[in-house]
């Protein structure tokens, strides 16, 4: 699955167009490395996800074949570490 997808599908996008916005400005990494879009996620991924105000740690422990509506989307991560982001990283 598409990580931009797959962000949306668990819930930390509100849009696929959201996330995709994300992954090109950078805001979504993986070992300290920039992601695009179209890269394939496997389940043991962590990723480092940058939002406003606070950074978001998760492992990926599942990537559903298709999506369902019995599809529990906190069942796909785990919340590592979360933290704030001081006012001068705003910028």
């Amino acid at each position: 699955m598409r990580l931009d997808k797959f962000l949306k599908v668990a819930r930390l996008a509100k849009r696929r167009s959201e996330a995709h916005e994300a992954l090109e400005h950078g805001r979504i990494l993986r070992d300290g490395k920039t992601l695009k879009p179209g890269y394939r996620v496997v389940a043991g991924d962590v990723l480092e996800i940058h939002y406003v105000n606070r950074v978001v740690t998760v492992r990926i422990l599942d990537v559903p074949l298709r999506v369902t509506p019995s599809l529990l989307p906190a069942s796909l991560y785990e919340v590592l570490d979360t933290r704030r982001k001081q006012p001068d990283e705003w910028i």
